[in-house]
């Protein structure tokens, strides 16, 4: 594996945790997060960056609050460590995802060319005042797990069942519209990007990464809008997103249909089944049971080793195979953080128990010390 195998984390909660007291630390020495992660072999910090993620009080939305001040903030500690920055426009005040792609509220009213010439404009204002802070990025991404499209109602495509694998039906005229809008949103982006750095390599960023029957469509419908992008990006959970098989099979048949580099830019795994004092948890021992791998360290770091073996095999000419993205592996259940306020909560449409739920798929234990899990990016 080449020095520039991608071997990245997404930190971008980390300003809230320290805020709230969170420590890390190293051999039972205290020390800062991103240098313990340089230490490690961590090459690359993705940062997702929210619109207004205020509520009309100016309460923060929390999970972060990641507003363009803390994505510059935190782009600059990632920056003086030498290492490189993905940044992740969600295109939202908050969380974007297949399930939800809100708009901003200053942009609720827009649609059409007003929408598109809006993230045209807002993806350059970015772009420029990161060159203006020496915080460019490396990766960008054009929009967050855009699944079933970017920016609803006008971005919206056919949804993807998740359970049957499937697109719901949309046909014709309908369809055609769908899949045209949201090229037209996702070109007003990356002619931004284009206009600020030849360099900087482009996202476009699905879910479900062994799902290889809604990449074909998907990817077939954005090739044949000749949207412009460098680098196909997979979201890959082993509970949620099929097996490893799966997955490699997937990875190999569209890195040679489109001819693209492949990231998987968000994973994760348990180190535990158990749960923080008074705090609830997205993972439980049955998606161990689907996922294959036991709820342990030892079974965290053979998720990786297993993951990023798949990733390293791809290289041809056409495309290869950059590397992985760890999502929040540094998101400790410190008293007063939460992945969302209640205004946060009904912005999205999507209201359930505050808290931190991540905590066990961390690479840190609860109380901040760092697991050998993190060993396996250095040793790669």
């Amino acid at each position: 594996m080449t020095q520039h195998f991608i071997k990245g984390v997404d930190i971008s909660i980390l300003n809230e945790i320290e805020r709230f007291g969170g420590e890390y630390f190293l051999d039972d020495k205290k020390e800062d997060l991103i240098e313990i992660l340089r230490t490690k072999g961590i090459n690359l910090v993705r940062l997702r960056l929210w619109v207004d993620p205020y509520d009309a009080m100016g309460n923060p939305y929390m999970g972060g609050t990641n507003d363009l001040a803390t994505t510059i903030s935190l782009a600059k500690r990632i920056k003086e460590k030498g290492m490189k920055f993905m940044l992740d426009l969600h295109y939202s005040d908050f969380w974007t995802d297949p399930k939800k792609q809100q708009k901003p509220k200053s942009w609720e009213n827009l649609s059409g060319k007003e929408l598109e010439d809006k993230v045209y404009q807002y993806t350059k204002d970015v772009l420029i005042t990161c060159k203006q802070n020496r915080v460019t990025p490396e990766y960008i991404q054009i929009g967050n797990e855009i699944t079933n499209g970017m920016l609803w109602p006008y971005g919206k495509t056919p949804t993807f069942l998740w359970k049957e694998k499937e697109f719901e039906e949309w046909r014709g005229e309908e369809r055609r519209k769908s899949y045209d809008q949201l090229a037209n949103l996702l070109n007003a982006g990356t002619k931004a990007v284009r206009e600020i750095s030849s360099e900087l390599k482009i996202i476009l960023h699905l879910d479900f990464g062994g799902a290889n029957n809604l990449y074909r469509i998907w990817f077939d419908e954005i090739s044949d809008r000749n949207v412009d992008y460098d680098i196909i990006g997979l979201s890959y959970y082993p509970y949620w997103h099929g097996s490893l098989e799966e997955l490699e099979f997937n990875l190999l048949d569209i890195g040679k249909r489109y001819e693209k580099d492949l990231m998987v830019v968000e994973t994760a795994y348990a180190f535990t089944d158990k749960v923080p004092e008074g705090e609830d948890s997205i993972f439980s021992k049955e998606l161990a049971d689907i996922a294959g791998y036991p709820p342990t360290v030892d079974g965290q770091v053979q998720f990786l080793t297993d993951l990023m073996d798949i990733l390293k095999k791809i290289d041809n000419q056409t495309h290869k195979g950059l590397g992985i993205v760890y999502w929040e592996p540094a998101w400790l259940p410190v008293k007063n953080t939460s992945w969302a306020s209640l205004e946060g909560m009904k912005y999205g449409n999507d209201i359930g128990n505050p808290g931190n739920h991540w905590a066990n798929q961390s690479l840190f234990d609860f109380k901040g010390n760092a697991l050998k899990s993190l060993n396996v990016f250095k040793l790669f």
